[in-house]
């Protein structure tokens, strides 16, 4: 048949040196064959000119070849690419430290408060964790028959796996399938790509888990990569693990598991979901019966003990307590956040590596904030339609700038779900005036008793009127009652007299996020663009409660991973930054005494403490009320604590917002807060008095001066009119002599 094709000649010659030039000959070999043989059966003619044709076209390409070392250069290309991605991959491999996967796996990431006490546990993929000598030595003999007998003769892979997951390749790009349908996988690569890999079905991921299996089998022993691979294991219903899998399904300890029980467990490896005995109990003992076939085939069963054991049925007995150290839901969420998003980790690492992550909570005002946030009594009515009305608190540090609590909302926590206190947006209403209005007029030269226009006014050519509540004017107003009584016409005529641009600079200082759209008289009233979290405003009125000096609100202190090397350190005292001079901060907390003594926040003030603070709210638009309330805030300090708490609903309708627009209404919210969590602060003083205090005792001092000097006055006419008088009696005394 070869001697109509002499290609097959030109392939035959040197059989054992099969390069990428030959192979494309065989392939033009057999397309030869099969046209040779039908032209045979048709015509002989058509035959010999189907030959000298491909003949030639062969010659052709040959010459092509030779001509430009078109083999060599495929042979080169091949080799470089072979020899980068072995570098990139090995260079992989041995930066992922599998010398500390065991420590990893084997601990609990812990969460330390800010006295380096306990406070909780995170874990994903995480069950507990028992050695080899615990387990059944039922468990490995059924879980090696089923998914790697090589086990103990391979070093991380198999070559018939290789060679099988090439197959499904080349298979699924004919098929234009971009992905790999299985393939052979070891133990050790099915440890490393649970630990290290993502679940992804490509080729790029199969050479990623080859390399770093061999990594793992270069520094544990065969026992303790089992080990491993049985504790990491998924077994369904949130179960990781030969130990928790074992009470969840049997009711008993690993090292208890009979036979047939530990085939059941290493018939599920391969899909918990389809083949756990609680939900699917028909197909976990028909894949259960086909383990205990494939321990016959590989020596660890005979035939008579698995054909007994199949008729047994599967006696399931729930006896798992799921662990729960979770305690402090939206502080965890945050620390995982920014343990993402400053430190470069990634969620499955931070709950999976066991790390020691070391915070700035403090456990007691934690409690404390949870506790208010369950007190339904604390906030309004929900809606009609049933929608809760949402709140969110966060508790700073002012001195060091960490978050002592915080939570981010009413109801069912969602893990790492929304955090309202540190992800929304909303308008800060008259909360942004002491940054925007007051501090940067203190700062141009105003006093805190200084007189403030307070009259309905228009400005610009846009006409901006803002409006008191009520549209009550004084005509004119000391400046720390129209702060401490949250009037809008002295803020806004004040803005317009030190200049627009001087208040912007001054929200930017306070670190709130503002746009040059924000530039403009309505900031006073905190008009802006995007809004502001509650964490952002806690951050900003530290800097009031700190002599002037700005902290960032941070969580995390320092990261230690299971070997105890540190790898994130954040414990070195804060520097914050000064924004503004000591007496000017002074001032501001004497004025924002007055919100809590006398104002608007007067309801808010906790029994038994001096607080200073602001309220705010925002107008509700297209309510069709005009007291219809969108956002409440109030942010609350002493030298010790910075509280910020915001309440609205998170979609504000006709049907969805809050009354009473001044400002008030959630401030029993608030003072329980604040009531509860002082108690756990040092209980520092301020060193100045509340404004109108300090006005009161200058007026009462200058009205006693005059007093004595009236009294000293008369005393000393009194005393000139008796010596006249005697010196007149005296004289006419004289003169009548």
């Amino acid at each position: 048949m070869f001697a109509f094709c002499p290609a097959g000649e030109l392939f035959f010659k040197s059989p054992l040196k099969f390069t990428t030039l030959q192979f494309l000959k065989l392939t033009l070999v057999i397309q030869c064959v099969v046209s040779t043989k039908e032209r045979l059966m048709n015509n002989n003619n058509s035959t010999k000119s189907s030959r000298r044709w491909l003949g030639s076209l062969i010659r052709k390409f040959n010459r092509f070849c030779r001509k430009f070392h078109l083999i060599k250069w495929l042979v080169v290309f091949f080799l470089t690419v072979t020899l980068v991605g072995s570098i990139y991959l090995t260079f992989l491999a041995k930066t992922a430290h599998v010398q500390n996967l065991e420590s990893s796996l084997s601990k609990t990431t812990e969460i330390f408060d800010a006295s380096n006490q306990k406070a909780g546990e995170l874990y994903a993929q995480k069950g507990t964790y028992v050695h080899l000598n615990r387990v059944s030595r039922n468990i490995p003999k059924a879980v090696l028959s089923t998914e790697d007998r090589n086990f103990y003769h391979e070093h991380g892979f198999s070559i018939k796996g290789i060679g099988r997951a090439f197959f499904l390749l080349l298979k699924n790009k004919l098929l234009h399938h971009n992905y790999i349908s299985g393939g052979g996988s070891t133990l050790t690569q099915q440890l490393v790509k649970n630990a290290y890999l993502s679940q992804e079905q490509t080729m790029t991921r199969k050479f990623k888990e080859l390399f770093l299996a061999i990594q793992v089998e270069n520094v544990y022993s065969k026992n303790e990569i089992l080990t491993m691979y049985l504790n990491n294991a998924y077994f369904g219903n949130g179960v990781w693990g030969v130990q928790d899998a074992s009470q969840k399904y049997f009711g008993e300890n690993a090292s208890q598991l009979s036979v047939p029980d530990a085939a059941v467990l290493a018939g599920m490896l391969t899909s918990p979901s389809a083949f756990n005995p609680i939900d699917h109990p028909k197909a976990a003992k028909w894949r259960r019966n086909v383990v205990l076939q494939l321990m016959v085939e590989n020596h660890k069963l005979t035939q008579a003990q698995a054909n007994y054991y199949k008729k047994m049925p599967i006696e399931v007995r729930d006896t798992y307590v799921r662990k729960d150290g979770y305690k402090y839901p939206y502080y965890f969420d945050a620390v995982i956040d920014e343990a993402i998003s400053k430190y470069g980790l990634t969620e499955s690492e931070i709950m999976n590596r066991g790390y020691r992550i070391y915070t700035n909570l403090n456990q007691s005002q934690q409690q404390q904030m949870q506790a208010t946030f369950k007190n339904n009594t604390l906030f309004p009515a929900n809606a009609s339609d049933g929608t809760e009305v949402q709140a969110a608190s966060i508790g700073v540090s002012p001195t060091t700038g960490g978050v002592t609590a915080v939570v981010g909302g009413r109801g069912q926590h969602v893990f790492r779900g929304y955090n309202r206190a540190t992800q929304i947006k909303r308008q800060p209403g008259s909360a942004m005036k002491p940054l925007a209005v007051y501090t940067p007029a203190l700062e141009a030269g105003y006093k805190f008793d200084s007189e403030l226009v307070d009259k309905k006014k228009s400005y610009g050519t846009n006409h901006y009127t803002p409006k008191n509540y009520n549209n009550v004017y004084q005509g004119k107003v000391p400046m720390y009652e129209a702060l401490a009584q949250s009037m809008n016409a002295p803020a806004v005529w004040l803005l317009n007299q030190i200049g627009v641009d001087r208040g912007y600079q001054s929200v930017k200082d306070f670190n709130i996020p503002v746009t040059k759209k924000d530039k403009n008289l309505a900031l006073a009233l905190g008009g802006l663009s995007s809004g502001v979290s509650p964490q952002q405003m806690a951050g900003a009125y530290t800097a009031f409660a700190n002599g002037g000096k700005i902290m960032k609100p941070f969580y995390i202190r320092k990261i230690v991973d299971s070997t105890g090397k540190v790898i994130v350190d954040n414990t070195a005292k804060q520097q914050g930054r000064q924004i503004m001079p000591a007496s000017v901060s002074k001032q501001m907390t004497s004025m924002m005494l007055g919100v809590f003594n006398n104002g608007t926040g007067a309801d808010a003030k906790p029994y038994g403490y001096s607080v200073a603070g602001k309220t705010g709210s925002t107008e509700a638009d297209n309510t069709g009320s005009s007291d219809a309330t969108k956002d409440k805030w109030i942010i609350g300090y002493t030298p010790d604590l910075v509280v910020a708490t915001w309440e609205g609903f998170d979609s504000t309708s006709q049907a969805h917002h809050l009354e009473n627009l001044s400002g008030t209404g959630m401030g029993p919210l608030f003072r329980n807060e604040m009531q509860t969590m002082l108690p756990y602060t040092r209980n520092s003083s301020f060193n100045t008095k509340d404004a109108q205090t300090i006005v009161q005792d200058q007026q009462n001092s200058h009205n006693n001066l005059w007093d004595t000097i009236q009294k000293k006055t008369e005393q000393y006419s009194d005393s000139i009119g008796q010596k006249a008088k005697r010196f007149i009696d005296d004289a006419k005394k004289w003169f009548g002599q």
